[in-house]
């Protein structure tokens, strides 16, 4: 805890010097500005297990974002609220037993041209598909890959570089967490998380940041590609996905590595993800008060998915994903088949998606997973 204060105070006492220094050098009338947003997501569904039929109507997702400039244009800033009951999550004491509301509330600093350091809670830099916008994405919801072993969000410091070599430019991402999610109001049980990221795109830029949106809904009229590389460390991790799922008696050193890639051309798109999270001990133990076996989620996944904009803005996208839990944990692998279209009446602000999904785990008979979902972004 000493360390984790002296980090955190000589972080502060550097930002206050910074932003004091920017102020001093300004001239003429300081000036703000803030962008606001909502969206919401309202789903049906029909899931069948053999001779179980299950139906459920939701709002999946209603948010509420703000973003702009604070005082000098190089500081720049979002707060962005979720308000449903799928967007808090279940209360804890790690929490002080209140809804997760505050999904980001970051500030960013441009140090240089093409470097910005971002300080508060957000998404950590993992794999793609977790850091894609739930508004933009190209089926109803993200995969299995991503709620089995995404990093999701953190409270920390990022390091944002944008780079060139030659005619191929990249991206360069380096985080320090605290490692155990958002909203955490009771300290640090075990260590910092650290992130790396990095991006190549080989053929130059995507139009309109096409890399993170799914769907070419820009229809490139070029071949646009871009490969990412994430290596996560979270050090003594006291929740079962390291920064989600529930807090446990003892803790784990976990290592994720995604592999990602985005190809987008004239309508045509793929994306794929791999996924592989271990541990430094056994992922398994027994808990010595109740005496029951817990673990930590470790092993793998792959994600394929690929789609194509037709003319009139209705799309056909297909997807596979497999998940493959580590042998230890005596767990079924898991693999889901995705048929999906959608219908973008103002790109990814005003849409309907649709998709159907069989799901083979283990040796249990096939599940079935069809799905509804309207989409309205508004500013």
């Amino acid at each position: 805890m000493i360390t984790m204060n002296r980090f955190f105070m000589v972080l502060a006492i550097l930002c206050s010097s910074v932003f004091i220094g920017s102020l001093s050098a300004q001239t003429g009338q300081p000036a703000s500005t803030m962008n606001f947003t909502g969206r919401m997501q309202n789903l049906g569904l029909v899931e069948v297990q053999g001779e179980e039929i299950e139906t459920d109507f939701l709002v999946r997702r209603a948010r509420l974002k703000f973003e702009g400039v604070a005082i000098n244009p190089k500081f720049q800033y979002k707060v962005e609220l979720g308000l449903s009951n799928r967007d808090h999550g279940s209360p804890i004491p790690q929490t002080k037993n209140s809804a997760r509301i505050i999904l980001d509330a970051v500030v960013k600093y441009e140090i240089a041209r093409n470097t910005h350091l971002w300080f508060g809670q957000t998404k950590l830099p993992g794999n793609r598909e977790r850091v894609i916008s739930s508004a933009k994405l190209q089926f109803v919801d993200r995969s299995m890959l991503n709620s089995s072993y995404n990093i999701d969000r953190d409270m920390g410091v990022q390091l944002h570089q944008k780079f060139a070599v030659g005619t191929m430019i990249g991206n360069a991402i380096v985080s320090v967490s605290q490692g155990e999610g958002r909203n955490i109001t009771s300290g640090n049980d075990g260590g910092f998380d650290y992130t790396g990221r990095v991006e190549l795109l080989p053929f130059g830029a995507f139009t309109g940041k096409g890399d993170y949106f799914g769907s070419d809904l820009k229809r490139e009229d070029t071949p646009k590609l871009s490969l990412g590389l994430t290596y996560d460390y979270n050090d003594r991790a006291s929740r079962e996905r390291g920064n989600t799922g529930s807090f446990l008696s003892q803790t784990r050193t976990l290592s994720t590595l995604f592999a990602d890639m985005m190809f987008k051309y004239n309508g045509f798109s793929v994306m794929a993800e791999y996924a592989v999270k271990s541990s430094d001990g056994s992922p398994v133990f027994v808990d010595a008060t109740d005496g029951l076996e817990y673990y930590f989620m470790t092993g793998s996944a792959l994600n394929l998915q690929a789609g194509y904009l037709l003319q009139s803005d209705w799309e056909l996208a297909a997807r596979f994903t497999s998940v493959t839990p580590e042998e230890i944990l005596t767990q079924d692998d898991i693999s889901m088949y995705t048929l999906g279209i959608s219908k973008f009446l103002d790109a990814h602000n005003l849409k309907v998606q649709s998709d159907f999904s069989v799901v083979l785990e283990g040796e249990m008979e096939a599940s079935y997973l069809a799905r509804l979902q309207f989409e309205l972004s508004f500013n």
